[in-house]
């Protein structure tokens, strides 16, 4: 799917969290429920990331960054086996972004005013009937504040970490869960603490700690948080 003029009446449901709160995982799957479509926020930036690196643009140049940003050719696919594909400037680059360094960077020019203005209107392009679930870190708060149901989707540091060293291990990747743990603080502090868009829950979210719940279970309290507002329309 590529982004085009937003529809302000078309239902959304806004997903955010720190990093390794499963929010991608959720989102996913509570889209597929309702059959509505899916923007993976988080992926734009580290388009961004991996396009500066390809074109050998500092991570600290804001202006270039955010030029970039603005010049993005990207399309989100759905493979056969129901799989999102990413291809940038024509080429699949869905493994490329979710390296360990793609997302160091991405979150180093997320703080970035310029690149995040840049990215509002393409991200907020991707709102298209029947509905669209999207997640990350300011969807709530700052790209949908309008949004008709917003989920701030947590779990402790240490169980991230865990499911993120799973994650990389399933994949062959071998990582320090303690250089995982150390990666995550970091960027929770960098993230909220950044002055454009901080990461904070929207003042009338709704909080859903993951820790100890499986996906199964989360997935049904946002599908029963949708029913439920559905039903009071």
């Amino acid at each position: 799917m590529t982004a085009g003029a937003q529809d302000p009446k078309t239902p959304v449901v806004a997903i955010d969290g720190p990093v390794g709160s499963g929010k991608g995982t959720i989102a996913r799957r509570v889209a597929t429920s309702l059959g509505w479509h899916l923007l993976d926020s988080g992926a734009l930036y580290r388009l961004v990331a991996l396009a500066s690196v390809k074109r050998g643009v500092a991570e600290t140049e804001e202006e270039d960054l955010a030029a970039l940003a603005s010049d993005l050719s990207v399309e989100f696919e759905t493979d056969q086996s129901g799989d999102e594909r990413i291809f940038l400037d024509g080429e699949d680059v869905t493994s490329d972004i979710r390296s360990e360094e793609c997302g160091r960077v991405a979150s180093a020019v997320a703080s970035f005013s310029g690149v995040r203005a840049a990215l509002l209107e393409i991200q907020r392009g991707f709102r298209k009937k029947p509905g669209l679930v999207a997640d990350g870190r300011d969807m709530g708060s700052t790209v949908f504040p309008n949004a008709f149901l917003k989920v701030y989707l947590t779990a402790s540091a240490e169980e991230r970490a865990k499911r993120r060293h799973k994650q990389l291990k399933d994949k062959g990747i071998d990582v320090s869960l303690p250089a995982l743990s150390r990666d995550i603080v970091d960027r929770d502090r960098r993230d909220s603490e950044r002055t454009v868009a901080p990461l904070r829950p929207a003042a009338d979210a709704r909080l859903l700690d993951s820790s100890g719940q499986s996906i199964d279970e989360v997935t049904q309290t946002v599908l029963d948080w949708v029913a439920e507002l559905e039903k009071g329309n």
